[in-house]
């Protein structure tokens, strides 16, 4: 700035010779300005944008890491069965057979002889294919927990979206408040000044006005960390600053019957399919546990040559004997049978969970879908009209101070109370629609 100054009062020609000898040096800091200015413009350009909860959910599933993990773990689960169900590799055999160790002479005796050859090992009939039947119930099932991870991402997003607009609601009452209370004060200090108000009214207004202040201030905290954890479900940094759009669908639709949504659920519900999975998967180690009451078998092939030029061929065959069986196939068998009776029950518990789930985000999202109803058709208009007829009233000394704050304290508590039944319908909403395992209301 004193450069400028100054050269604002030398010659003409002073000036341009100035002007020419620092040009490239105002090149190079105007560029670094101007990149300097561009790279903080962007962020904020970004930032400004309102986010629906719609472009939430969709950041969030292609974004959040948690889907990747579950992907790469049924991804590396996948490639089981197929090796499960693959042959034994075969064996190479190299054998030296009858070889002198005091000389170690292919040719002081005729019995010695170098041998080679193959064996194979070959599973019971039916093993292999159990086995790869396993595997592949266990993939399946690790698949349905990518459905489940993304289910859980989508009702956490659209649970602190809805958190998230309940704060930002809260913030714009309250900065409606206080500037209502601001005027309240003026009116108060006004009749105060010319002899018809009481200093009192005027100290008890100042009173609400700092404790509305407060609340501010403590939502703001609230909502830090909401914003922190929403941030991090979209795999943002956390500090991002989240705008959200106040263009929202206030209709809370009818859901569909109770035990249609239980029935739904047994279907679509990816813990439930998981856990039908792995009864399968544990029936089949059952058959299989009583496939090891059967032997394996071992084939091989050898041939040999002596220093005479002699060839010699062999033919093995060989099997194990499952005599032992109460201390290992017996143990086994009833080992299966136990996990078989887990996965069972696990089912049974699932389904009680899932059904105490719907249960309760039913009786959460009617309830407070009737409290939306309730302060948007009769509590907020009434408590409204008679705010302003208080304020009215107070106006010509026909109401008392008090009475018009606390009517406009109840004001504001109807409202926030609106937009925290209103979110917290659409969280119970949200909640419903993962416990069920899809969208569950007849509109959608």
């Amino acid at each position: 700035m004193k450069n400028y100054l100054y050269v604002r009062f030398v010659s003409l020609s002073e000036r341009r010779v100035r002007q020419i000898l620092n040009f490239r040096w105002v090149v190079v800091l105007t560029f670094l300005l101007t990149s300097n200015i561009l790279s903080a413009v962007e962020p904020d350009n970004k930032l400004n944008v309102e986010i629906t909860l719609q472009h939430a959910v969709q950041i969030a599933l292609k974004e959040n890491p948690k889907i990747e993990r579950s992907m790469a773990q049924y991804n590396a689960l996948a490639q089981l069965p197929e090796q499960m169900g693959a042959v034994p590799e075969p064996r190479l055999i190299l054998n030296a057979v009858n070889f002198p160790v005091d000389s170690f002479s292919l040719s002081q005796t005729p019995m010695t002889q170098m041998q080679f050859g193959i064996s194979q090992s070959l599973p019971f009939p039916g093993k292999l294919a159990l086995k790869q039947n396993v595997a592949e119930k266990e993939s399946l099932a690790n698949r349905e927990l990518i459905a489940s991870t993304k289910q859980s991402i989508v009702r956490s997003v659209k649970h602190l979206w809805w958190q998230l607009f309940y704060l930002d609601r809260s913030l714009d009452t309250v900065a409606g408040n206080l500037k209502l209370l601001a005027e309240f004060i003026d009116v108060a200090e006004t009749k105060y000044t010319v002899g018809k108000g009481l200093q009192q009214e005027v100290l008890l207004a100042h009173v609400e006005l700092a404790k509305l202040e407060d609340s501010q201030l403590q939502i703001n905290a609230i909502r830090e960390k909401a914003q922190a954890s929403f941030n991090a479900m979209l795999n943002r940094d956390t500090a991002t600053i989240v705008k959200l759009s106040k263009i929202v669908s206030k209709a809370l639709p009818e859901i569909e019957p109770l035990s249609q949504l239980l029935n739904q659920a047994t279907e679509m519900r990816p813990e439930i399919r998981t856990a039908i999975l792995h009864i399968s998967a544990a029936s089949s180690r059952m058959v299989l546990a009583d496939k090891d009451y059967y032997p394996d078998f071992q084939l091989g092939a050898t041939y040999g040559w002596r220093q005479d030029q002699t060839g010699l061929a062999s033919m093995q065959f060989s099997m194990n004997l499952p005599f032992n069986t109460e201390k290992r196939q017996d143990k086994k068998k009833d080992q299966r049978k136990h996990e078989w009776l887990q996965q069972k029950f696990a089912l049974e518990d699932m389904k009680n969970t899932v059904a105490e789930e719907i249960h309760q985000a039913l009786a959460d999202y009617e309830r407070s879908r009737k409290q939306v109803l309730i302060y948007q058709d009769r509590i907020i208009p009434q408590a409204s009209q008679t705010v302003d007829s208080m304020l009215a009233g107070y106006q010509v000394n026909k109401v008392d101070f008090l009475n018009l704050l606390r009517s406009q304290v109840n004001l504001f508590n109807f409202q926030t109370q609106y937009w925290w039944a209103l979110s917290s319908a659409n969280q119970a909403l949200a909640a419903l629609e993962y416990a069920v395992g899809k969208e569950v209301t007849h509109e959608k």
